[in-house]
């Protein structure tokens, strides 16, 4: 018999450790043979106890490389010239990709086979492995990342009495029947790769920023960062009826939690693209990736119909009591809005998901109102500042509390007042703590 290296063929003179990566590489390929006890050119060395060969391969196999792999191998001995060759066949594995345990699902412990070299696959190689094995469902998926830590979950859920163990974890489709990360682990982790991009404009477009932040970490960190951010900036304004104050905010809370709620567990997280959340004068926006799933349409979502594109995701939601069984949220929205004048919008694409919250206060007279408010606040900042320079062109240095006697205004606007000059170039900040002091800045 004549031997030589192909796509499918490797000859190995003898058991070596880096045999585990030919194995993995056929198994992840379309199958092959390794034969051991014979040379690189093809020259049959031989194998003294054939026997002890097979089993110390399948030892090996079975303590290093993960999943299972060993159903997938079968062993013969061979006699050529005289001496006896061990042939290991390696069929194309069903869960793939096959891996080494102590590297993990990545291009260092997955290898393919490329020509006659088994190689790293690459992270797009091991991800189509991983959506042909698992099918298309992004939560369901193995984690290219096993490396993950789940502070803020773990918080989530002492906080609620619920207990978050290896088999809870288990049971939620967090981690596989085999011990392994799914995707849903992923985003209930710290490690987690998505983010929420959220904005405060000026006025109703994106002309002018105010502020803008990004969150990251896990899901759960990233809804209570969120929903903190969105009510810093949920204004109270204040009526009177009588003598009856009535204290209404921008937006209701239950229509931002149920529109924030929404647009975490429903969006799809197959794709990297960052959740965006605007808050204009006139209205919040929360848009997410993901349109309608098929066979869905507007109308049957406000109707209460629910069809979940993250149902392990939601299942977590679920036992947190953070969303109920059914899809209640969209009546919620609608409903936190039944005497108001404004309605939430619904806009969907084939690939996002758009919430319009609208601002129950605004009117386009409050806006001015507000902008007027704002520039008399400038001039007031103006004449302050003006004072604050006119002293020291008089008097050389100032302190705070010079300030705050010289300007009649409380300790805390004094140091603010003197921050925003440093900050503008106008004057600078000599010494520290009790002997700070400001002079004008020289050119």
């Amino acid at each position: 018999m004549r031997f030589r290296e192909t796509e499918t063929v490797e000859l190995k003179s003898i058991v070596m450790d880096d045999i585990k990566k030919e194995i993995i590489a056929f198994a992840n390929c379309d199958g092959g043979t390794i034969y051991v006890g014979v040379a690189d050119d093809g020259t049959v060395l031989g194998i003294e106890n054939a026997d002890k060969c097979a089993l110390q391969i399948s030892n090996m196999v079975r303590d290093a490389v993960k999943p299972d792999v060993t159903m997938f191998i079968h062993y013969e001995t061979l006699e050529c010239d005289g001496k006896a060759v061990v042939a290991v066949n390696i069929q194309r594995g069903t869960n793939r990709p096959y891996y080494l345990a102590k590297k993990g699902l990545r291009p260092e412990g997955v290898y393919v086979r490329q020509g006659y070299s088994s190689v790293p696959a690459t992270d797009t190689a091991i991800r189509q492995m991983i959506k042909e094995t698992d099918g298309d469902s992004f939560e369901n998926m193995r984690s290219i990342n096993q490396a993950l830590t789940f502070e803020a979950t773990k918080k989530e859920f002492e906080k609620r009495n619920v207990v978050f163990g290896q088999p809870q974890m288990q049971t939620l489709k967090i981690v596989s029947a085999d011990g392994i990360y799914t995707n849903l682990g992923l985003l209930l982790s710290e490690q987690c790769p998505h983010t929420i991009k959220a904005a405060v404009f000026e006025g109703i477009n994106q002309n002018v920023f105010k502020d803008r932040r990004e969150f990251s970490g896990s899901l759960m960190q990233q809804l209570n960062d969120v929903y903190d951010y969105i009510d810093f900036h949920n204004q109270t304004h204040a009526t009177f009826r009588k003598l009856l104050r009535i204290d209404t905010r921008d937006y209701p809370e239950v229509a931002v939690r149920e529109a924030l709620l929404n647009t975490l567990v429903h969006r799809d997280y197959s794709f990297r693209a960052s959740t965006l959340i605007s808050i204009y004068d006139d209205r919040i926006e929360f848009v997410s990736i993901g349109g309608l799933l098929p066979g869905l349409e507007l109308d049957d979502l406000m109707m209460g119909v629910s069809v979940c594109r993250n149902p392990h995701l939601a299942n977590v939601f679920y036992r947190l009591q953070l969303i109920e069984a059914y899809g209640t949220g969209m009546k919620k929205i609608m409903g936190a809005y039944a005497n108001a004048l404004v309605q939430p919008k619904i806009k969907t694409t084939n690939n996002a998901f758009k919430i319009i919250l609208p601002n129950v206060n605004f009117t386009p007279k409050a806006a001015e109102v507000h902008k007027d408010f704002e520039k008399a606040a400038d001039l007031a900042l103006d004449s302050n500042e003006e004072k604050v320079l006119q002293f020291l062109r008089e008097h050389l240095m100032i302190t705070r509390k010079e300030t705050q006697t010289l300007l009649e205004v409380s300790q805390s606007t004094a140091g603010r007042i003197l921050k925003a000059m440093v900050d503008s170039g106008q004057i600078k900040q000599i010494g520290g703590s009790r002997t700070t002091r400001y002079e004008l800045r020289k050119e």
